[in-house]
This record gives C-alpha cells, structure tokens and sequence, in this order.
C-alpha cells in the first residue's frame, strides 16, 4: 500500500466540517476523507468544456422540424440550461456550444453566457459532423490540456469533482461516465476489466449484449485524443472508442446518480416526469 502514517491537529470546527463528507460509502472514515479533500484541492483544475448540441434530432421529428432538442424544455427551462448549471456549479465556465440544426436560436437563447454566469463560444456545422468532427471543429478554442465533453440532450446528476479525480488517477487518454440499463441496444454497451474499458458496443444488437453498462455521453478528454479523430468532415467518437480501448487508454467511471437521455418522445416523457418534477 502506497501511503505514509501521519499524526495532525486539527481544530473542533474542522474536524466537524470533514466529517460531513463521511457517508460510509463513497468515503469510509475520517482518514479517508482527509486524503479526498487533500487530492481534491491538489488535482490541477478543469475549466473547459464542450458541449455537443448539433444533431438533427430525428428520432424527435417533428418537433425538431421547429425547435432543436436542446431547447425542449423540462421542469420550466431548456435541457441545455441544466447542463450548463452543473458545469458552473463545478466551475467549468469556458464553454464550446457545437451547433448545427437550428443552432441560431440555440444562440439566440444562451448569447455570450454572461447569462448564465458563464463565457460561451460557438462552432457551427455547416452540414452534420458528427460527434467526432464536432469536436475537431472546437479544437480551436480548447486550451488546456484535459477539457469535458458532454452531449447536449442528457439530463445528469454526477459529481464532476469525483470524475475528473479519477480521470487524472487513471492517466488514460479518455474517461467516460457510465451506468447501468436494463437494454444497451439503443446506447453504447461497455465492458470492463478493473477500470479499464476493454470493449466497447456502439447500439448493439437486442439480446445479444454481453453488459448491462452504457455510456452517458459525458467524457473527460486528454488533448492526445485528436491523434485518434479523423480529419475528415464526419466522424463520430463512438467510432474510435474500441481503439482506445484495445490500446488500454479507455477508462470507465461508474457512477450512481440519475441520467436521462432524450432520444425519443417517451425518454422525453420521463424526463417530464422524473427531472421536472425533481427540479
């Protein structure tokens, strides 16, 4: 075990402060949760993020004909605006919209970001790029060395904090988040050896998925991850994940909270239902 004994003071007040985030689980003990505040306030910062909401929505037509999916809204406001929410509420503030189909009034909406307490810019598909050449076109803006992606149809409760720790202690050129359904065959199907993705299944065929374990279209990427994205005008990530993962630089962060992806009118209806409600 790679760690050293160490006898400290603390004050009363501190003390009570840490033992807040002991829930048994997740942190075990006070030592436990010592060392997570330590690494916490040591692990280098992400501020940047890319926001992928250039689809066509077609599964949601025709509602999509007239307003682009990130915009329907859930609980009183859009989709985007709670996922710009949960990036502020983790201080990503530098934000890359991807936009294509109706992606005006996705700017119209979210403007410059001073809104919403955050710094937006704005690449835009002339015609569908995909996941993968989406993010070729943000490379531009993207300065630092590890940035978030996070599709921008997806509802989520993660604690980003936690996932960018293990990102950095995975030292592996990809992080996604996942969790677990009943049916892969509509999402991407992982398979893992430790914390390693070892396979991964873009929408695998009904019956015949060998895990239970998905993505959520939220991934932590080191910047060695254009090496792998074609330089061609369509792409998709989910096309270079097997690779990444066959060469052992895929990891997978389980995590528990909610997630709903609205992909079609009834995950659109649950997102009604549960997050609305919820929110």
């Amino acid at each position: 075990m790679d760690r050293e004994r160490l006898t400290i003071t603390l004050k009363k007040t501190v003390l009570s402060q840490v033992d807040k985030f002991i829930d048994g689980t997740r942190i075990r003990n006070r030592s436990h949760a010592i060392e997570y505040l330590i690494t916490q306030s040591l692990t280098p910062k992400i501020n940047q993020a890319v926001i992928l909401a250039g689809g066509n929505g077609l599964n949601m037509r025709p509602f999509t004909f007239e307003m682009p999916k990130g915009l329907f809204p859930v609980g009183g406001k859009p989709i985007l605006e709670y996922v710009v929410e949960l990036l502020r509420q983790y201080e990503i503030r530098n934000l890359i919209f991807s936009i294509g189909h109706l992606g005006g009034k996705i700017k119209e909406h979210f403007g410059d970001g001073k809104k919403y307490g955050v710094n937006i810019k704005y690449v835009e598909e002339e015609k569908e790029a995909g996941t993968g050449g989406a993010l070729n076109l943000a490379k531009k803006y993207i300065t630092g060395d590890t940035f978030l992606v996070v599709h921008g149809d997806i509802l989520i409760d993660i604690q980003l904090s936690d996932f960018i720790l293990f990102h950095k202690e995975q030292d592996t050129i990809a992080t996604i988040a996942l969790t677990s359904v009943a049916d892969p065959s509509s999402f991407g199907e992982v398979v893992m050896q430790g914390t390693k993705i070892t396979k991964f299944v873009e929408k695998p065929q009904k019956g015949m998925h060998t895990s239970q374990l998905i993505s959520c279209g939220v991934y932590l990427f080191n910047k060695d991850i254009f090496k792998y994205i074609p330089q061609k005008e369509f792409s998709l990530l989910e096309n270079i994940f097997p690779e990444l993962a066959t060469k052992e630089q895929l990891s997978g962060f389980l995590f528990g909270g909610k997630w709903v992806d609205i992909s079609s009118p009834s995950s659109y209806e649950k997102a009604i239902k549960e997050w609305g409600q919820r929110k």
